[in-house]
């Protein structure tokens, strides 16, 4: 395998923070990506920790130079209080897998 030749992801954002939220809200963050690679990349699966977190993300190789848009949502209805979570990413970059991570807190109220 030539290791030159290979896609590569690079996230604008890894890290979001959503704040303050009243439990029962969708939150949504949207992570930029980039292949910064010189090889198509290849988004394979999303692994999220628990139900309340959905994934959506393009299935369609992204060429190099090209971004994308990573669309995570997290329903709050059923969780509270300070909130700190991760998604993997898994593809075919020679940084896989990648990790978006958001937080923030979700108030009982």
């Amino acid at each position: 395998m030539n290791l030159q030749a290979q896609a590569e992801i690079k996230v604008s954002d890894s890290k979001q923070n959503f704040g303050y939220v009243k439990r029962g809200e969708l939150i949504t963050c949207r992570f930029e990506l980039t292949n910064t690679g010189n090889q198509p990349l290849v988004l394979k699966s999303a692994e999220v920790s628990c139900s309340c977190t959905q994934v959506d993300y393009s299935k369609q190789p992204i060429l190099p130079g090209q971004k994308s848009t990573i669309v995570v949502s997290f329903d709050t209805k059923t969780v509270y209080g300070r909130q700190d979570r991760v998604v993997l990413i898994e593809s075919n970059a020679k940084n896989n897998p990648v990790k978006l991570r958001y937080k923030g807190i979700v108030s009982n109220h």
